[in-house]
């Protein structure tokens, strides 16, 4: 009896493993299949857009989806210097440039802070943080406005600095706190021991050690900056200032019924490339560094 029970249980095991097999395989054929029509969805709309940039206007309406005749790169030297897209990608570049350094140093040394220090206050400044992530863009953009013109930093460069590192700072503290949260304490004490300060003991041996997290968060905040529309078009109405997406959206308003496609999508590409070569080098960063901040 006993080892008719025991065969029944070795037949009952493997079955379920069987099915937990079969049930994997499904699930993986699912998911491959899904994430395959969705970087199809993805992938051929900007290799379209790609091909169409070394077009003319009259190839991309008689054949939107051949290959070029002939394959016209002044479609990019047009679009550079005739639609300003050089001037406003340098524009672009300041001000994320900028605002991205600052807002990864003060995000660093506030969720540092908060994480690692006990003091009074420390839990109302880490919730009222965090309610900045829920506060919406567009119903900060009237006080914005006065605020800048105030103090005379409406339609400027620094003013729009300004604005993006406040609005990209809840985010960055919030990422960052539950990695200086995680960091062993015996380093720092180590650091204190053998004559650093506060100030060295952060940026030489605690900064590096959440090199990870600060690589994550810069990617991140560096792709939203990048692609921000609503704040440059509120804030930022100096032409000599606008930033890329200003600039593009003018070139295609301006373009009506005379369209260079051609030199349209190349535009496109301009403003593409940056946030693709970003995240192809960084990529390996983002996987297994995104983790949840909790307030302990």
């Amino acid at each position: 009896m006993s080892a008719t029970a025991a065969d029944r249980s070795l037949a009952a095991d493997r079955k379920l493993v069987r099915t937990s097999a079969s049930s994997d395989r499904r699930f993986a054929a699912i998911s491959h299949t899904l994430l395959t029509l969705w970087a199809v969805v993805v992938i051929v709309p900007m290799l379209w857009v790609l091909m169409s940039s070394f077009k003319s206007t009259g190839e991309i309406l008689s054949s939107p989806f051949s290959l070029p005749d002939h394959w016209r790169f002044e479609n990019y030297s047009n679009a550079w210097s005739d639609a300003n897209i050089g001037k406003y990608f340098l524009n672009s570049a300041i001000v994320v440039v900028s605002a991205l350094f600052l807002v990864m140093l003060l995000g660093a040394m506030c969720a540092y802070i908060l994480a690692r220090f006990q003091f009074p206050g420390r839990r109302l400044i880490y919730y009222t943080m965090l309610a900045g992530l829920t506060f919406p863009v567009f119903l900060a953009i009237v006080p914005l406005f006065f605020q800048l013109q105030n103090f005379g930093l409406l339609n400027t460069r620094p003013g729009l600095i300004l604005t993006y590192v406040a609005f990209a700072l809840p985010f960055t503290m919030f990422f960052l706190y539950s990695f200086f949260r995680s960091l062993p304490h015996d380093v720092y004490e180590a650091a204190l021991i053998d004559g650093a300060g506060d100030w060295r003991a952060f940026f030489q041996v605690m900064l590096p050690m959440a090199s990870p997290g600060m690589a994550a968060v810069a990617i991140f905040n560096f792709l939203g900056l990048w692609n921000q529309f609503l704040l440059p078009v509120a804030l930022n109405t100096n032409q000599d200032n606008w930033v890329l997406t200003q600039g593009m959206a003018a070139y295609a308003a301006s373009q009506v019924y005379d369209i260079d496609y051609g030199a349209l999508f190349a535009a496109i590409v301009i403003t593409v490339v940056p946030v693709l070569v970003v995240y192809a080098i960084f990529q390996r960063r983002i996987s297994g560094s995104v983790s949840q901040g909790t307030f302990r």
